[in-house]
């Protein structure tokens, strides 16, 4: 009899031990996946985006007419610029573009803290986004909240969104970067062209900037080739290794005696920007300096004239011609 209750017993243990052995899920212990799989993936991901009704009103951005302007239109460096927002929940209140390696970046600072990240896209693009591909907020050192962001052009609607903090969702947003508020330097421009044949001439040039102890050779030799100038650049030093023109870096063209470059001549009778660096100093120093080339002065070499050189001659022989004629005239009238 013994025995037949501790077989019973070990059974009824057997089968009490499978029983708790199997896993037990609690329903308010569910994985976020198994929600996902049961409730479905799509649903989940839309209810991670604001609809219109829970965003504050949108205004339109932008300008009609404006061309767009991209990283190849601007010369590399770091640039303060404007730009709109079509919410005033979404309000930027500083913005620095960087462009760099052919790519532009923005470092966007925000007048709240309200987002946790952005994503330059729509929030359906977000949620589906890897992310790696999000801009988390890094506060400055004054504790507001900045995010850098890729941009692919300037004068054109891009879409951004924004996880808010509180509410956990993506909020749509247009942003317009202002290409008009960049300094006039920021552009690549596209150099003068000159009514001039082929060939080689001089021209007269001014060095201004700099602390006013350097000069350039002036007149500078000039050489045109389909309608367009490059100057050869002498300095009063040896020391200048490089120079910077429209974004371009250009190496001297000698290696003895002083600095000399050939750069292209951006335009005439204007100051044109350009820089140079200098070796003198404890550490290479960058120096900003403009050029501005006498469009009047340029004058032919091998034979070939300049512009108002070769106008003069024509006018002189046209009033020597008509002068001739009316002589002429007056002789057989005479007669």
């Amino acid at each position: 009899m013994l025995k037949k209750r501790i077989v019973y017993y070990a059974a009824l243990l057997m089968t009490i031990t499978g029983v708790l052995g199997t896993p037990v899920i609690c329903h308010g212990e569910e994985s976020a996946e198994t929600v996902m799989e049961s409730e479905g993936g799509e649903a989940d991901a839309s209810n991670l985006i604001a609809g219109e009704d829970e965003r504050a009103a949108q205004q339109s951005v932008g300008e009609e007419g404006v061309e767009p302007v991209y990283a190849e239109d601007l010369k590399e460096g770091t640039y303060s610029i404007e730009v709109d927002s079509s919410s005033s929940m979404f309000r930027i209140v500083n913005a620095e573009l960087t462009v760099k390696d052919g790519q532009m970046t923005a470092v966007l600072t925000l007048g709240g803290k309200g987002y946790l990240k952005l994503f330059m896209g729509t929030g359906e693009e977000a949620v589906a986004a890897d992310e790696s591909a999000y801009a988390e907020f890094v506060e400055d050192s004054e504790g507001a909240y900045t995010y850098e962001v890729p941009v692919a052009a300037l004068n054109t609607k891009l879409e951004c969104t924004s996880f808010s903090k509180r509410k956990e969702k993506w909020y749509d947003h247009q942003i317009f970067f202002k290409a008009e508020t960049l300094p006039a330097e920021a552009f690549v421009m596209e150099p003068e062209t000159i009514d001039l044949k082929d060939g080689d001439y001089t021209v007269n040039v001014e060095l201004s900037g700099g602390t006013g102890r350097a000069t350039v050779t002036s007149p500078a030799k000039l050489r045109v080739e389909d309608q367009k100038a490059t100057a050869v650049i002498e300095w009063s030093s040896s020391n200048y290794d490089y120079m910077m023109v429209n974004g371009e870096k250009y190496l001297p063209v000698n290696t003895e005696g002083n600095s000399v470059f050939e750069i292209p001549v951006l335009i005439f009778d204007e100051a044109m920007p350009v820089a140079a660096d200098t070796t003198a100093m404890s550490a290479p120093h960058e120096i900003e300096y403009t050029l501005t080339f006498e469009k009047a002065s340029i004058q032919g070499e091998s034979g070939h004239m300049s512009l108002i050189v070769g106008i003069g001659v024509v006018i002189i022989v046209l009033a020597g011609a008509a002068a001739a004629l009316r002589k002429k005239k007056g002789t057989s009238d005479e007669t």
